[in-house]
């Protein structure tokens, strides 16, 4: 799904909730799917010149969960240590985007260079969850410009 502004970030959330609804997580830990994803949509819709959200199932190890995944072709994070504190922020936001993102995520791995931006996050079921693995969402971030 083409993403070109914020607004279009609403459906990559509804996107996440159906997936993590649909794969048996918790109402919290929805929210916090729901919002890392709206952090990472947003960060791309601001910041970067165009790239893609992934939301996929995802299953290692016999654990199951859902796998948040942005990359973009924009310039970069100078500083990727700073940029996962909260409070920072390059663009005047409260900076909540990359430490919230850390926080309500299990895992998170973030690369950066000249050439973009590469995010990968994971949410992870009890292991006591019942459920099936399910298809591939992706959302396309259209470029800018």
């Amino acid at each position: 799904m083409p993403v070109t502004s914020e607004l279009d970030a609403v459906r990559a959330r509804r996107t996440a909730r159906e997936l993590a609804l649909q794969l048996g997580f918790s109402p919290s830990d929805v929210e916090a799917i729901v919002i890392a994803t709206s952090e990472l949509a947003i960060n791309l819709a601001r910041y970067a010149s165009g790239g893609t959200i992934t939301l996929a199932a995802v299953e290692h190890s016999g654990r199951r969960g859902l796998r948040l995944e942005s990359h973009d072709s924009g310039p970069g994070i100078s500083d990727l240590a700073a940029a996962q504190r909260d409070g920072f922020s390059t663009g005047g936001g409260l900076g909540g985007g990359l430490g919230g993102v850390r926080r309500l995520m299990d895992e998170l791995t973030i690369t950066s260079s000249a050439s973009g931006t590469h995010a990968v996050a994971t949410k992870w079921l009890p292991a006591d969850t019942p459920g099936e693995m399910k298809p591939v969402a992706r959302v396309k971030i259209a470029r800018r410009g």
